[in-house]
């Protein structure tokens, strides 16, 4: 990477953009992008975004043409149905010479597909119509050394300064040594990886199965069947992710198992947050307005559970899941059934 002394950007300004930003500042400087004027000049005037002191370190700026110009090392982190136009809004300014780690899990659909349609009869959904966030980096600019961070990265804690690590996954290992050299601290390590298209797929199908494990926190159902939902939910993760072209590495390392256990387990996840919300009795449309920010594993059930069928897999808790959450299957029953489905063994996967 080119000279150290020129700041790292995050583009986003979430909670997780905002945390990530932070933990840059330990390292470098950091340009901190909004589209929003009036959250820019906040952050700048009070130091301080979404109940958090910044480091002095970070700056925010609503200009594209400064970050791409300054950044040589930039970190996208925004939700993933708004990931293609925020990068058709940057892909004109960057350069081969830029690095991109995106921080978002979840799918892009191509057209003509959207996701308030993924639920029709006879749909047929594969491969070829999804992108992962790193594949919409390539198609919208000329930029080729493009990775992802992943693993048990909840917002809430790193902004509280609680330990945790990563995986920083890249085909190139300068963009994985990049990605270590400006987030690894005391309290965060970065692990790296080849496998990026595994790191993105146990990313972005973990968050379903916090929206079930939600569910089943809401409902009073026990540890128990949480760990159980966990470990077969795993097994799931893992065929669909080799289905669409990967091993199942991924899938027990940090971006699998070790992010699956900490988002399906804490009510800092806004997927555990919404199947939990969904057991007390919301409406999807009711917790999707009320979140500050959107819950991936909603729309990537719907993603996930046209793919399932597309590639004839066996993957009842996806499947359930997706009655329960969006066909108001009452929980009661999809335990039973799912409590009955006839598991040949136990770990068939490896």
């Amino acid at each position: 990477m080119e000279s150290s002394s020129r700041p790292v950007g995050v583009i986003g300004a979430g909670s997780f953009g905002t945390a990530i930003a932070n933990l840059l500042a330990q390292n470098c400087d950091v340009l901190l992008y909004s589209r929003k004027p009036e959250k820019v000049r906040q952050i700048n005037q009070h130091g301080e975004h979404l109940g958090v002191p910044l480091s002095p370190r970070v700056r925010a700026t609503d200009d594209v043409a400064e970050m791409t110009g300054r950044c040589i090392l930039l970190f996208p982190i925004v939700p993933s149905a708004s990931f293609r136009q925020m990068m058709r809004t940057f892909g004109p300014h960057l350069k081969p010479h830029h690095i991109v780690i995106h921080g978002t899990k979840g799918f892009d659909l191509l057209p003509p597909f959207r996701e308030e349609e993924l639920d029709t009869p006879n749909l047929s959904l594969s491969r070829a119509h999804v992108r992962t966030m790193s594949e919409v980096v390539l198609e919208e600019s000329n930029t080729t050394r493009v990775g992802c961070i992943a693993g048990p990265n909840l917002a809430r804690e790193i902004l509280n300064g609680k330990p945790s690590a990563a995986v920083v996954a890249s085909r190139f290992r300068e963009v994985i040594q990049a990605g270590q050299a400006v987030l690894n601290s005391p309290k965060f390590h970065v692990f790296g990886s080849y496998d990026l298209l595994g790191a993105e797929l146990a990313g972005s199908f973990k968050n379903i199965i916090a929206l079930g494990s939600g569910i089943l926190d809401g409902h009073g159902l026990g540890r128990n069947i949480q760990g159980l939902l966990i470990a077969r939910g795993l097994a799931e993760m893992v065929n669909l992710g080799k289905a669409l072209g990967t091993s199942s590495q991924a899938f027990i390392g940090v971006a699998g198992i070790g992010d699956l256990v900490a988002t399906a387990t804490s009510p800092d996840s806004r997927n555990y947050q919404f199947g939990y919300r969904l057991a007390h009795g919301e409406s999807v449309e009711q917790i999707r307005s009320a979140l500050p920010e959107p819950a991936e594993g909603v729309r990537t059930l719907r993603i996930a559970r046209q793919l399932v069928r597309q590639y004839r897999l066996h993957s009842p808790i996806i499947e359930t899941l997706h009655t329960v959450v969006f066909e108001r299957y009452p929980i009661q029953r999809a335990i039973e059934y799912l409590m009955s489905y006839p598991y040949s063994v136990d770990v068939d996967f490896l």
